[in-house]
Order: C-alpha cells, then sequence, then structure tokens
C-alpha cells in the first residue's frame, strides 16, 4: 500500500511535532523573495523566526535550508530572472549570501537565537571525511543553541559536485543531523495524484508510507521562476530521508507562521518514516565494508557497552590504512567484533595515540585532536 486513510490533519501534524527531538525546516525562494521584484518578504521571515522560537522553546534542535542567495544577489546585480550564465549566478550567490545571512541574523535576534552560516556542496554528503566534519559542526551549533542556516555553496560548486536543488540538500541535512522530522515548505500543500492546475480531479495525499513508481509518476516539474525543485525532486528526497528515519512533511509555507499552521491542521502530505533516524544510521554503519581494524581492551568494551566513545587509551592493536572517516571494526581482547565504526583518526594517527591519554593527543601529533578515537555517535555495537 503506497497511502492510508487520512487522519485529523491537526492532531497528526501536532502529535508528530509535539514528539520531535530534532527539525529541519526547508525554505523555498518562491517564499522567501517577492516574485518580479527580487525583494525580501521580511514579514514572512520574521513569522518563520517566531515558529522556530516557539520549536527552541519546546527544546527542540532546528537547522534551516534556505534558498534565497541567488534570487537576492540578482536583484542587486541586476541581472535578468532567468538565463543566467554559471559565473552569473555565482556572483549573484556570492552577494546574496551576505543578504540572506544578515537577514536570518535579524529576525532571529529579537527572540535571543543565534544563527550560524553553513555552506555545503554535494561532496560534504558523499565523502565521507567531509561528511563527519559537518555531521561533527552541525552537532557542536546544536549544542550550543545556534540555529544553522544551511545552503548550497553556490559561489564554488560546479554542476558535477552540486545537489542542484534544496529538497535534496534539505534530505542529506536531516540525515546527516540525525532528524526526526523535515519539513518542505513549498507553493503546494501536498503530493496530488495529478497536477491540480489543469486536473480538477485531482487529489492530494495525506499520507504515503512507501514510495512506489506509482508515486514518482504522480511527481511534475517546477512551477515558477525563482524555485528550482518541482515534485519530483521532493519525492526524491522524501526517499533518501525516510530510509534515514526521518519523516517528511509536503506542505504550503505561504503563511506567517507556517509550522504553526500545520500543527493546527493545514493540510499537507506525511511520508512516513522507516525506523528511528539513530538505529537507521547505526544500521548503515554497520552495513559497511571494514577498512580496518582495531584492538581494544577489556575496560574499553564494558565503556562501549554503555554507551561511550572509544578513547584511544582503550586501544591496544591497529590494522590497516584506513583514513579519517573510514568504517573499522572495533575487536574485544578475546579477538570478537565488538562494534563496527567510523574512524576518528586515519590508521597513522590511530597507531602514534593509542594506550595514551586523551590529554596527550595534542602532544604527541603536534595539533589539537578529537578526544575519542571513535565518537559514540559514529558506532554500531
Amino acid at each position: 500500500m503506497i497511502a492510508t486513510p487520512p487522519e485529523p490533519a491537526a492532531a497528526g501534524s501536532a502529535a508528530r511535532i509535539a514528539a520531535a527531538r530534532r527539525v529541519v525546516v526547508k525554505i523555498g525562494s518562491a517564499l522567501l523573495v517577492e516574485a518580479g521584484t527580487g525583494r525580501l518578504r521580511i514579514d514572512w521571515l520574521e513569522g518563520l523566526a517566531a515558529d522556530v522560537a516557539e520549536l527552541r522553546e519546546q527544546g527542540k534542535d532546528v537547522i534551516l535550508v534556505s534558498s534565497g542567495s541567488i534570487a537576492l544577489g540578482r536583484r542587486v546585480l541586476r541581472l535578468p530572472e532567468a538565463g543566467l550564465s554559471v559565473d552569473q549566478s555565482q556572483a549573484a550567490a556570492a552577494v546574496g549570501q551576505i543578504r540572506l545571512a544578515r537577514a536570518y541574523e535579524t529576525v532571529l535576534a529579537p527572540h535571543g537565537l543565534t544563527a550560524a552560516q553553513v555552506l555545503v556542496t554535494l561532496e560534504d554528503s558523499e565523502v565521507r571525511r567531509r561528511y563527519l566534519n559537518s555531521r561533527r559542526t552541525l552537532g557542536t551549533l546544536l549544542d550550543f543553541g545556534v540555529v544553522p542556516i544551511v545552503n548550497e555553496n553556490d559561489t564554488v560548486a560546479t554542476d558535477e559536485i552540486r545537489y542542484g536543488d534544496n529538497d535534496r540538500l534539505a534530505a542529506q541535512v536531516a540525515s546527516m543531523a540525525g532528524a526526526d522530522l523535515l519539513f518542505l515548505l513549498s507553493d503546494v500543500d501536498g503530493l496530488y495524484t495529478a497536477d491540480p492546475r489543469v486536473d480538477p480531479a485531482a487529489r492530494r495525499l495525506e499520507r504515503v508510507t512507501a514510495i512506489t513508481p506509482e508515486i514518482e509518476a504522480m511527481a511534475g516539474e517546477a512551477g515558477t521562476t525563482l524555485a528550482k525543485g518541482g515534485m519530483k525532486t521532493k519525492i526524491i528526497a522524501a526517499r533518501a530521508a525516510t530510509r534515514a528515519g526521518c519523516a517528511m512533511a509536503i506542505s504550503a509555507g505561504d503563511v506567517l507562521r507556517p509550522i504553526s499552521a500545520l500543527a493546527a491542521g493545514a493540510p499537507c502530505t506525511w511520508f512516513e518514516a522507516h525506523g528511528d533516524p539513530r538505529v537507521a544510521r547505526k544500521r548503515w554503519i554497520s552495513g559497511m565494508k571494514p577498512r580496518g581494524r582495531v584492538t581494544v581492551d577489556a575496560g574499553a568494551v564494558a565503556a562501549l557497552g554503555r554507551g561511550k566513545s572509544l578513547l584511544p587509551a582503550g586501544v591496544t592493536a591497529v590494522e590497516g590504512g584506513f583514513r579519517r572517516g573510514d568504517p573499522i571494526e572495533v575487536l574485544g581482547p578475546d579477538g570478537a567484533v565488538v562494534a563496527r565504526a567510523l574512524a576518528g583518526y586515519d590508521a597513522f594517527e590511530a597507531r602514534l595515540i593509542m594506550g595514551h591519554r586523551s590529554d596527550r593527543i595534542a602532544g604527541i601529533l603536534g595539533h589539537p585532536g578529537r578526544a575519542a578515537l571513535v565518537h559514540r555517535d559514529d558506532l554500531a555495537l
């Protein structure tokens, strides 16, 4: 079955939001920037900031994936709305990114919230070392109570290293951050069986439990000048997010408090998560082919069983030529595999620091290092 009978919209969305621990919200250019004028919709952004502040007051982490830098920069540089060359797009992004970051800083500050700009490319989620760096950065920002504003680094990205649209970027960020919910705020209020602009019989699906060829066939293309992503990219995003244990909603964002509207019962389409995001990540790590192994003492095995990270002091041997971010096996003193993990150091540095206390790492390596050889979030028992 691809879709289920509708649940009461208010109860369904409100309950999901209330239960969430970490939320990613994707904002499209068409919502953020006025068509034709290229001006920032500051009243809409202030409403979104109020929603973010409310989520933060409820103890939830919030990450925003925001389009708009090219659209804002295009107006400043007096460039046309369509037909920009790569160089022109990157120049517009460079100008627009400053304005976009400043706008978020301005609307979040009255709520006592700090904004941070995080620029990424496709390589940051495909190359494990860079994936770990990006994940750690997001996690640290959230630990400090900061609201990360994520955008594709259009000023340097080429076609070979681009996501191409922020729907897929948002899904990757949700997966990377271990989010429970992903909201795609759009100019449509969900997935329809056909294009409702041309087919009066089209109906909106309330819930999608599996993305089948039939669901994919319902996808259309972009409907506005400013927005790159159409429904097709949203379905691709839904597949990535739900596989990572993150539920996703497509909803119309063109209201002043879009998240509050969802909680109050605004129409949307929910894509059901396949499991818990933390479990999904552990399963992903467990399924990777190891490129090396480390042996640990009994004390380290016991610490891992209590949910602790693997510190260098508990490591007794290092095998293989793995790099930071590569999958490795963790063996107990009897040689049995006790875990699979993503290495926090490459094999050369791991051999140098094994058996030593974490406060000696900087002296041994000659530069500040991480306390753990494997962080607990990167370890699957």
